[in-house]
């Protein structure tokens, strides 16, 4: 364990993960003077979400002996690194990152023939290939279990320059997976690093921290429905991959193609749900049945009410609400008791009641689609 907190990416993706926090506040706040999470919950999510599916990568990778040199290692923390910088976090697939890291230690021994990296362990690339299929599977399955947790809404301008909702989600997982490297590299270093034998060469047992990242906006479709879309495609790719890379063990060109296959697949499904989100209709614009839900503030009245994003409040005390200004006005009515009228997802009516009381949120934390003081941005 003391060997896990010696690698230099977990101290780094907390300041990564603050950047990404203070990223989202600060666009929140643009459109609604508010933030809808504190600033450590990026912190939270990337260091905790991604811990079952690192221990379930890691029973695969250990029942089929997958070893990864010291060396490759490297190479996949400064490709991790490297992309990082983007604020992509697309880039932080495991399609890019240890993809490049696969390229790096195909291309690197062949440029350095002499010097430090002439001596470098050649990595298998079949187990290159499986490795990227399995942290594949775990983006896609992250992406469908908690990629839709708390995403980030806001006010943008569509091409006619009316105000429109879009939902953004920014995710990173930190997966800790355990892995063989060959060879003494290390307990040459220190003495007390455990090295054990095995068909006659000896391993050293790592748990290396992999970094995934995810990015999506919605503003055709209910977010979670989009993303998790996303997440199922991402898993049938990663079985392609997986197969592929499998594959790789008795015709090695396989391996190399099957990585080509995962970074080619994961922009081909990036670019088709843009293009999807975009051909659909508004789905966060303003309605003449009511007020839609654009998003709702932790531990608000809303929240506590069972209030759900992309719902429609048609009326508030029994008065019909189709602005922000209305809704505020039917609240005052009865300051004793909210009673709101909402459509659902399915399209049916409900109703939902609530005792107000001094101190709660004077809209009880709703966010709605309304025109923004400020600049907005364009929809792309």
């Amino acid at each position: 364990m003391l060997r896990f907190f010696m690698h230099p990416l977990v101290y780094y993706f907390v300041l990564y993960s603050l950047c990404i926090g203070f990223i989202r506040i600060k666009k929140e706040r643009e459109s609604f003077y508010t933030k809808t999470e504190p600033l450590y919950e990026e912190v939270w999510f990337t260091y905790l979400k991604g811990l079952p599916a690192g221990l379930a990568v890691s029973a695969p990778v250990i029942a089929a002996g997958i070893s990864i040199p010291f060396e490759a290692l490297i190479l996949i923390a400064a490709s991790t690194f490297l992309l990082s910088l983007a604020f992509s976090l697309q880039l932080l697939s495991a399609a890019f990152t240890i993809g490049t890291a696969m390229l790096g230690a195909y291309v690197i021994p062949l440029l350095a023939k002499e010097g430090p990296f002439a001596d470098w362990n050649q990595p298998d690339p079949a187990a290159f290939a499986v490795l990227i299929g399995l942290l594949l599977a775990a983006e896609g399955i992250l992406i469908y279990k908690t990629g839709h947790h708390r995403t980030s809404p806001s006010i943008i301008k569509s091409s006619r320059g009316l105000p429109i909702g879009r939902h953004t989600a920014r995710r990173l997982w930190m997966l800790p997976v355990v892995l063989f490297v060959p060879g003494g590299t290390l307990a040459s270093v220190f003495s007390w690093w455990p090295v054990f034998e095995m068909n006659g060469q000896s391993f050293s047992l790592f748990i290396i921290p992999f970094f995934v990242g995810f990015s999506q906006s919605v503003q055709g479709s209910l977010p979670k429905a989009s993303i998790q879309a996303s997440g199922k495609r991402i898993v049938w790719l990663a079985c392609i991959v997986l197969l592929l890379g499998a594959a790789g063990l008795w015709w090695t060109p396989l391996s190399y193609f099957s990585a080509a296959a995962a970074a080619a697949g994961r922009i081909f499904l990036l670019i088709r749900q843009k293009r999807n989100d975009r051909s659909a209709a508004y789905f966060f614009s303003k309605k003449d049945t009511g007020l839609i839900v654009l998003g709702l503030l932790p531990n608000s009245p809303s929240e506590k009410m069972g209030i759900q994003v992309g719902e429609t409040i048609s009326k508030v005390n029994g008065t019909s609400v189709k602005t922000t200004e209305e809704f505020y006005k039917a609240l005052q009515k009865n300051r004793a008791l909210c009673k709101l009228e909402i459509y659902g997802h399915n399209g049916e009516i409900r109703y939902v009641q609530r005792a107000t009381y001094e101190g709660d949120h004077h809209e009880l934390g709703l966010l709605f689609v309304e025109q923004p003081k400020k600049k907005g941005i364009r929809a792309g």
